[in-house]
């Protein structure tokens, strides 16, 4: 099965969702200290993992493509890898945080994380785990049963 949605347009899809839901319901707008700060570092994290992820792919020669996990030509289990198996879309769901907190949106800030993670489970990972347990074997079981999914 290949995505039909890639994982980085949901992301900036769900935060256009996230930044209408926040202008068209302004009585759930909250008040954080530090906020923009606080979203600022949030992100940063996010890129810099997302960033780590990418450059763990590249380093081992095989595709960034999350629509084509069948592409994969090397099972990664160096760098960030380590720590999650998916650290590209955990880089994603930061960023997402810290739009909704930036956005300072009770519903943005619990909803679009929350749907990220449901979609991306269901419809992104899952069938990634099958191709790469396909084509990896008894190397990817080993793996995923050393790692979590997000962290």
């Amino acid at each position: 099965m290949s995505p039909k949605l890639p994982p980085l347009a949901l992301t900036l899809l769900l935060a256009a969702l996230m930044w209408g839901a926040a202008r068209a319901s302004p009585r759930y707008l909250f008040q954080w200290p530090y906020a923009p700060g606080l979203a600022a570092a949030i992100a940063l994290v996010g890129l810099v993992i997302c960033l780590l992820g990418v450059a763990s792919f590249r380093r081992a020669g095989t595709t960034v493509n999350p629509t084509r996990p069948d592409g994969a030509s090397t099972l990664v289990v160096r760098g960030i890898y380590r720590h999650s198996r998916n650290p590209m879309y955990l880089g994603f769901l930061l960023c997402l945080a810290a739009w909704g907190i930036y956005l300072s949106h009770a519903p943005a800030l619990l909803g679009g994380p929350l749907l990220l993670v449901l979609y991306l489970n269901r419809f992104q990972i899952v069938p990634e785990e099958r191709v790469l347990e396909a084509r990896f074997g008894d190397d990817y079981r080993a793996y995923r049963k050393s790692v979590r999914r997000w962290l």
